[in-house]
């Protein structure tokens, strides 16, 4: 029997055991069209039980000793380890990620699970001075019923980083994971936290639409939201739970800018821009979207970048050595080409790619595009670069600053000191100097400013206890105090 048994998940939701769910959904690779399976799907009045549900087995949870919760975590991150492989390929085939993208997941998964569990013994909170002859503490409680909304691009990690130091914390979760990636997004947690004897109730799984989400969203019993998707709907939550007092946790879009500066190593850099552009067909939040290269180096530099992209291979991800696999569906490829195809209608040189087959883009570079075509202005979520050329720091501090969003910047330069100097002139929850812009660690603090979210929210022990936490004053005194008017 395998781990992920589709005995257990087809037509099924997750509440702690597996459940008959009242509708049900294909599953696709992307790549083939072949079918995985066929997934439960979840509705607002499931949401609505598993919440109800999830409050009870909560309290007890909450009031475990840490080394319980703790113990829990690992065993997670044993079964992740344990199931590494088949875990690996049903993200390849349900997200279309090449090897080099799906083999590390359960892997990463498992980092945060072992962070999570040492999350668990962290102290509870400060002793407080005061004036008064009691004893003052000020100590972190759990919130209660968390609420996890996964994209599809990379649904194993962008969900663990949050289910599990909420679990730590002494929380419940229900995690509403995207249709597209149900499986590798959805029954992959079922299945390890199974394994890993989390009580049940604590857990819940419920993938489905938007109005799913909005149920979630909506409910008085889901203190706190972590979600990772679009701008959008970042956006959309966020007036949601405005109306109810509801803490958000937002990791939304980006359009990162890569930074070249005159005395960079040009093709260390060109190599690592590839990469930071094209991974995953450049469908990750960090990617690069704006190559900005001083003049004097901007031709070999995107000469460079060209040679890179044309030279990577496009293609099955399962079962080929292809460093890029498909797009995730035809509606994000139509929107990938429409953007590629206005900007070089408005003026870019279109110098590698703009091509598809199926739902497989090829990385594309378009040299000097008009600062507002939409390649360039804008999100593209696809494996898309566009170059553009500067003349002094301060023009590129004024390009790099110039936009809605603010989530990763990457500067390329043998002086780091000046690197950084010129890092402190542009909005971005992360920098990082001679270094590509896709980077994430489980101890290390994640979030982005502007239209890219509110924030670290992710990441380190500080930022996920206030994620998901309260902070709760307590004083104790031996006996009241007499009070007199």
């Amino acid at each position: 029997m395998s781990f992920l048994d589709p005995a257990d998940w087809e037509r099924s939701l997750f509440t702690g055991h597996w459940v008959p769910a009242s509708s049900s959904a294909t599953s696709r690779e992307p790549a083939t069209g072949e079918k995985i399976g066929e997934y439960g799907v979840a509705s607002p009045a499931d949401v609505a039980s598993s919440v109800e549900a999830a409050r009870v087995p909560q309290r007890a949870w909450a009031a475990a000793t840490y080394d319980v919760r703790a113990a829990v975590l690992r065993r997670a991150a044993a079964a992740f380890v344990a199931h590494a492989e088949e875990i690996a390929e049903v993200f390849g085939r349900e997200a279309g990620a090449a090897r080099g993208v799906a083999a590390p997941q359960a892997h990463i998964a498992a980092e945060e699970c072992f962070e999570a569990a040492a999350l668990a013994a962290m102290p509870a909170g400060d002793l407080l001075r005061s004036r008064a002859q009691r004893l003052s503490f000020a100590r972190h409680v759990p919130v209660g019923v968390v609420g996890v909304i996964a994209p599809f691009n990379s649904p194993i990690l962008l969900a663990i980083r949050a289910i599990a130091p909420a679990l730590a914390l002494g929380n419940a979760v229900v995690i509403k994971p995207d249709p597209r990636t149900a499986v590798c997004g959805g029954a992959v947690f079922a299945e390890v936290f199974r394994e890993a004897g989390l009580p049940e109730g604590l857990l819940h799984v419920l993938p489905g639409d938007a109005e799913v989400g909005a149920a979630l969203v909506a409910h008085p019993h889901v203190p706190v939201i972590a979600f990772t998707g679009s701008t959008g709907g970042g956006k959309a939550i966020a007036r949601a739970a405005a109306e109810r007092l509801k803490r958000t946790h937002l990791e939304l879009g980006g359009n990162s800018a890569l930074i070249v500066l005159p005395d960079a190593d040009i093709s260390a850099a060109a190599r690592a821009g590839a990469w930071a552009s094209f991974r995953h067909a450049g469908q990750i939040c960090m990617a690069a979207g704006r190559h900005l290269v001083h003049e004097s180096v901007y031709d070999d530099y995107v000469s460079a970048l060209a040679e890179e992209a044309a030279a990577l291979r496009v293609g099955d991800p399962v079962r080929t050595d292809a460093e890029i696999g498909p797009i995730i569906d035809e509606r994000q490829r139509d929107h990938i080409h429409g953007l590629v195809t206005a900007s070089v209608d408005a003026g870019a040189e279109l110098l590698s790619g703009g091509t598809y087959e199926g739902l497989f883009y090829r990385p594309t570079v378009l040299g000097r595009p008009p600062l507002d075509a939409p390649a360039y202005a804008g999100e593209v979520f696809g494996p898309v670069a566009s170059v553009v050329p500067f003349a002094t720091l301060e023009e590129a501090a004024d390009l790099a600053a110039d936009s809605e969003y603010g989530l990763a910047l990457s500067i390329f330069t043998r002086d780091v000191l000046a690197g950084l100097d010129l890092a402190e002139r542009i909005p971005a929850g992360l920098v990082h100097i001679n270094d590509q812009t896709i980077n994430d660690e489980p101890v290390a603090p994640f979030g982005g400013v502007g239209d890219s979210g509110n924030g670290a929210r992710h990441g380190g022990h500080q930022s996920n206890l206030e994620a998901f936490t309260e902070v709760q004053w307590v004083t104790m005194r031996q006996a009241p105090p007499a009070y007199s008017w």
